[in-house]
């Protein structure tokens, strides 16, 4: 009476055993990887897909966040990446959705995952207001348009004390120049005044 239920025990096992490879041949196809770029992205926005272990060079990817199907595309099959991009779908709300895709004859679930971020206004606020730094084209006449440019090997710089060290001690080379000639044409006439 007994040798009944270890006989179905025993075919239950071999039934096991027997299928245990085809549920191994199932999970084979799941070194399949979807890549999105941008990672996080808000609602409207473009995002491109990349996808990896795929054999074929056509397939599709697939999420609850993207407006349409990812159309993938590829060449030589298996060594190389497939590529896709879509959009992602209006009326999101914030949060972390799986990414699916069909390759192979085979759908592979939630291969990948794309971020949903509403942006509200610019994450990057200046803390200063930024000022023109001289010359300017008003005032003086307009004679900012007409200021001298960087002496070879000088570099133009300006700050808010005005054109820099390099144009100062310039400046003050040219006044000692010009008063240095102005003193020896007062004595040069000088001496010639006085015979």
């Amino acid at each position: 009476m007994r040798s009944g239920p270890i006989a179905l025990r025993a075919a239950g096992a071999a039934l096991v055993l027997v299928l245990a490879p085809t549920a191994g041949t199932a999970l084979a196809h799941d070194g399949v990887q979807a890549t999105v770029t941008p990672s996080t992205a808000s609602p409207g926005a473009d995002v491109d897909v990349r996808v990896t272990g795929c054999k074929g060079t056509t397939g599709a990817a697939k999420s609850r966040a993207f407006a349409t199907d990812a159309e993938l595309t590829g060449r030589d099959g298996g060594k190389n990446p497939l590529f896709g991009d879509t959009t992602v779908r209006h009326g999101l709300e914030d949060g972390a959705y799986k990414v699916s895709v069909t390759c192979d004859g085979h759908e592979h679930r939630d291969v990948g995952t794309i971020h949903v971020r509403h942006h509200d206004g610019p994450t990057h606020r200046p803390t200063y207001h930024p000022s023109p730094i001289a010359p300017v084209h008003a005032g003086g006449g307009g004679a900012a348009a007409f200021a001298a440019p960087a002496a070879p090997g000088v570099a133009q710089t300006a700050g808010a004390a005005g054109l820099g060290t390099p144009y100062t001690l310039l400046g003050l080379g040219l006044a000692a120049v010009a008063a240095v000639a102005v003193a020896f044409r007062s004595a040069r006439r000088r001496g010639t005044g006085s015979d």
